[in-house]
């Protein structure tokens, strides 16, 4: 007897396709979702975006706690469903729309996302670049959240770039089973926070950086040979002995704080 073969309902195909396009790995655990809500700190008086809503898990719980919600989907699907589910809730506008294209709020703002993992470094780099941000909590992969937050002992550029005006910190752990469908690795929470008062003033931020970009052009293996490039050699023997970064040090095992000893003791 032959054996009838079975095929997946073509709207079962659309999905999965769509969701590996768009790099979709939906939250499933409502306890966690509740608790990212509430470690982002977010409160009555906050206009929150959320990137990438899904079905909603984080949307359900930002709306009780938040003052207003502004949600970007890229998924029509998706953007469909939670206007309908929604249609009478005035605090909830949720937009089709690819939140790298997005214009930043004239307002203050928070961001709360289960961010596509696939873009989540464009996803830091516009909270960084976006003025009024007040803080970000990012579920991004775990590695991305230990690498830019300096939890393996090193620090990435875009942290350093950052420091003086946002700390990158790492929050929650939360396994890959949390998620559907399941992603090859666990995810963690990243934490962005606006300093009320910078660490150096805003006019010297652009030198700030250009030292930074410097410093990890990566010649000579070693931060002090990269300054090289633009500092006499004596200068920066000098100024990485007050920072206390070794001849030898690799870029990456600098520290913001160091960095910034460094910034305050070049001439």
């Amino acid at each position: 007897m032959s054996r009838k073969r079975s095929y997946p309902h073509a709207r079962e195909t659309r999905t999965a396709s769509t969701r590996k396009r768009l790099s979709q790995n939906f939250l499933t655990d409502p306890a966690v979702a509740r608790s990212i809500v509430r470690d982002s700190g977010v409160g009555p008086d906050d206009l929150v975006l959320e990137v990438g809503p899904g079905d909603g898990m984080i949307t359900r719980h930002l709306l009780p706690v938040a003052g207003h919600v502004l949600a970007y989907e890229k998924d029509r699907h998706y953007v469909e469903r939670l206007r309908r589910r929604y249609a009478g809730e005035e605090r909830l506008r949720c937009f089709h729309a690819d939140f790298r294209d997005v214009r930043e709020p004239s307002e203050a703002f928070a961001v709360v996302a289960n961010a596509p993992f696939s873009i989540t470094t464009d996803i830091v780099r516009w909270c960084l670049g976006a003025r009024n941000l007040t803080s970000a909590t990012l579920v991004t992969q775990i590695e991305f959240a230990r690498k830019h937050s300096g939890d393996f002992g090193r620090w990435t550029k875009l942290a350093v770039s950052s420091w003086p005006e946002t700390t990158l910190e790492l929050g929650r752990r939360i396994g890959r089973g949390r998620f559907h469908p399941v992603p090859q690795v666990d995810a963690a929470v990243l934490h962005l926070e606006r300093r009320d008062e910078p660490l150096l003033p805003r006019r010297s931020m652009g030198e700030y950086r250009r030292l930074v970009e410097l410093g990890f052009t990566g010649v000579g293996g070693s931060l002090p040979a990269s300054l090289r490039r633009a500092y006499p050699s004596g200068v920066v023997g000098r100024a990485c002995a007050r920072a206390g970064i070794a001849r030898d040090e690799p870029v990456g095992f600098v520290d913001p704080e160091r960095w910034l000893t460094l910034f305050r003791v070049l001439p």
